[in-house]
């Protein structure tokens, strides 16, 4: 979120008070394997430290400032912080077979959607937890995205919205895939979604979601 430090707790709340319709975060696996939320692989960019999420355990992911003082969080402390629906990116198969463990145990289908760059991640993910709905990202991507999500068995395409375009929103809607554009944090932008008739967006700043509806 852009006005707080990104995936913290003191952020999805913020976003959750915003009113946002889903809040997305980011996990990876810590050494010890607990499901951290972070976006980048190694901590140098968000936190005071450096290094490889993977190589630090849990206890020493949580003794670095965040920003704000705010602690690295793990998923299932963001499951209590906030009632919102969330949207939850894995980053390889081995946080989606984390993910969904927490999933089945919690029961959280219902609240829980996941995203990912990787097509395997999401197969597996939908392999172990019936029911779970997905999403396939594209960042650099074609028409071929579409055959990608739904061999994945992905219903929906997050897309970078510098690269949608319109013969990729029509394959996709022959193909019953919901479109989300992503990141859309300018006028310009949530012009196109509009224009493009997308079926949300994801933003970092809560002022654009008093003219649409948007992922946090």
């Amino acid at each position: 979120m852009g006005l707080e430090p990104e995936n913290t707790l003191r952020s999805f709340v913020a976003a959750q008070q915003a009113g946002f319709d889903v809040i997305e975060l980011d996990l990876h696996l810590s050494k010890d394997g607990a499901l951290v939320v972070m976006h980048d692989t190694d901590v140098d960019r968000t936190t005071d430290g450096t290094g490889p999420i993977a190589e630090k355990t849990l206890a020493e992911l949580r003794t670095l400032d965040a920003g704000r003082g705010e602690k690295v969080p793990v998923f299932e402390e963001v499951l209590e912080a906030v009632r919102a629906p969330l949207q939850a990116e894995i980053k390889d198969i081995a946080a989606a077979r984390a993910l969904a463990e927490v999933m089945l145990k919690r029961d959280l289908v219902g609240r829980v959607e996941v995203s990912s760059f990787h097509d395997e991640a999401i197969a597996e993910v939908s392999r172990l937890v019936p029911g779970v709905r997905t999403a396939l990202i594209g960042s650099r991507y074609g028409t071929d995205i579409v055959e990608r999500a739904l061999e994945a068995g992905a219903a929906t395409v997050c897309l970078n919205i510098r690269r949608i375009t319109l013969e990729i929103v029509e394959h996709a809607r022959k193909a019953d895939l919901r479109i989300i554009g992503w990141v859309v944090n300018t006028q310009d932008h949530l012009r196109l979604v509009r224009a493009l008739q997308l079926d949300g967006a994801t933003t970092d700043y809560p002022e654009i979601k008093r003219t649409a509806r948007f992922t946090a």
